[in-house]
């Protein structure tokens, strides 16, 4: 694919936009979109290891990108979970796959959730914001026939904002749907 249309809207509308209102000095300034990171705890892949074949694949399906399995760290008797045991999977998107991604979360997955009227507005005091999904079939790459089991991600947008403020601003420019602000 060429280049998105959500980087070049970040080029011409976000940089002068934001330079305006935080009256920043240089472009460099501006705060920009890292990465986005998404990922999935599957705690029910330690009786059963076909979820985190079946998640690596439509997660692989959703981003375009190779999804990796996470590990456990350590043993942890109670949840039945040994060191080093798949128990998620997660994708780092980066550059024009993160802006592919972005754009195809804002205008399409998220329209698609039922009775949806925005998104929380709470970010994690540095400028990144992490938005929490209940069901994967939100995103047209999955087909619903083919799900045994309705699984939840998480999916965090790292930027380089120094505060909250800004980072929401720079969310919000990009046309993130938040509640009421």
């Amino acid at each position: 694919m060429s280049s998105t249309s959500l980087k070049k809207q970040y080029d011409e509308k976000i940089v002068p936009a934001l330079t305006k209102e935080f009256n920043y000095t240089t472009p460099m300034q501006v705060p920009h979109l890292k990465k986005i990171v998404i990922n999935q705890g599957l705690g029910e892949a330690t009786q059963d290891k076909k979820i985190i074949e079946t998640s690596i694949n439509e997660l692989t399906a959703i981003t375009g990108q190779k999804a990796v399995a996470t590990l456990s760290k350590k043993d942890i008797s109670n949840f039945k979970v040994r060191k080093k045991m798949p128990i998620g999977v997660r994708v780092t998107l980066r550059r024009d796959h993160m802006y592919e991604f972005l754009e195809r979360l804002i205008r399409v997955a998220l329209p698609r959730i039922r009775d949806f009227k925005g998104i929380e507005g709470k970010l994690d005091g540095r400028g990144n914001y992490t938005l929490g999904i209940t069901e994967q079939i939100i995103f047209p790459e999955i087909n619903i026939d083919n799900i045994n089991k309705l699984m939840g991600m998480n999916i965090t947008f790292v930027t380089s904002a120094n505060t909250d403020e800004e980072g929401f601003a720079l969310l919000k420019q990009f046309g993130l749907p938040f509640k009421n602000k």
